[in-house]
């Protein structure tokens, strides 16, 4: 049986609301036009126009590192093999409430501002996806931007080929418009843009300090910050949790976060539900055994302000160095509060 459209993941696989918006904004200005092939494979393309350089728009495609940043449900992406022009990449994403992984082949062309890409083992109800990017300069210094797309259902089964169908425009959609706001912020992101770690050393194992970052579940009982917290973990080691946590003023906030756990090494995760003040909040715990039977605990954090958001506070920050600084406090308080529980749960066991 065919999952839900949902769960059928393009390249980036970035979601979006199901009635064709983005984000509770109107529909963005994307072309999409589809042909459906004798041997059942459609091929469908979707445009944009952004008003930011080519070679912007070509540098936030090429670098999957930076697709957490910029692309809300990828948790994380990197290159697993290859080099600049023929790679293989591992993307983490989350659709539907659920943590998915997959594995791609990209052939690069910077000259030409074009990257191929095709699923290596594509998940059913899709038996085969892939397609291009291709970004075309304009005279007026912008870009047109193209998404192409081919994809097969399994079995030519037609359900399932509706939804794949529906599945791509909507994720074509919203990747192209979280991909020209992006580069279209340009210079400005220099001051959005922030990251910070904060590190705790320690006498105890590192498979223990390791296991009170895992067994977030048990949170609420063992952190004062944390008034609530499900978790979902389908499977092992992707994890999918809402939190409900308590700032240092005193004032409760509500996240959805998912995980991505290498036992012993580091747990990256990515928020979905943010604050009104953030655009994107992207971190990892890390974990490394030091001498002397010494672990040491850092929790590293990537943010991207959102300048709208901040103005609708009842009492904004003066400065957008003002933001930065009262974000880090509030992130490095809960981490740091973490740490510390994490040690004297290590050193009393």
């Amino acid at each position: 049986m065919a999952r839900d459209a949902a769960t059928v993941t393009t390249e980036v696989s970035t979601e979006s609301a199901t009635d064709g918006t983005v984000d509770g904004t109107a529909e963005v200005t994307v072309d999409g036009t589809a042909e459906v092939t004798v041997d059942g494979t459609t091929e469908v393309t979707h445009r944009i126009e952004v008003s930011a350089p080519a070679s912007a728009v070509y540098r936030i495609v090429a670098e999957v590192g930076l697709w957490p940043l910029y692309f809300p449900p990828t948790v994380r992406a990197e290159r697993t093999g290859g080099d600049e022009t023929d790679e293989r990449i591992r993307i983490w994403a989350l659709a539907n409430g659920e943590l998915r992984t997959w594995e791609s082949r990209r052939r690069l062309d910077p000259a030409g501002l074009r990257i191929e890409f095709e699923q290596i083992e594509p998940r059913e109800p899709v038996a085969a996806m892939g397609g291009t990017w291709r970004v075309t300069e304009r005279p007026d210094g912008g870009c047109t931007v193209e998404l192409d797309h081919f994809y097969r259902a399994v079995d030519g089964d037609p359900v399932a080929h509706e939804r794949i169908s529906r599945a791509v425009d909507t994720n074509s959609r919203s990747e192209l418009e979280h991909l020209r706001r992006a580069a279209e912020r340009g210079d400005a992101e220099r001051e959005l843009l922030f990251d910070f770690a904060d590190t705790e050393t320690f006498t105890g194992s590192i498979e223990e300090a390791y296991a009170f970052i895992y067994e977030a579940s048990r949170w609420p009982e063992r952190l004062p910050h944390v008034a609530r917290l499900e978790l979902r973990e389908e499977e092992t080691g992707l994890q999918f949790m809402e939190m409900d946590t308590r700032s240092p003023d005193g004032s409760l906030h509500t996240t959805a976060s998912g995980r991505v756990c290498e036992p012993l090494r580091r747990i990256t995760y990515k928020q979905t539900i943010l604050p009104p003040v953030l655009h994107a909040h992207n971190g990892e715990w890390r974990f490394e055994e030091g001498p002397d039977g010494t672990v040491k605990v850092t929790s590293y954090h990537q943010v991207l302000l959102d300048p709208a958001g901040i103005d609708a506070l009842p009492d904004p920050p003066k400065t957008l160095a003002d933001a930065r600084q009262a974000v880090r406090h509030a992130l490095g308080s809960n981490s740091r509060a973490t740490m510390a529980k994490a040690r004297a749960f290590v050193q009393a066991g």
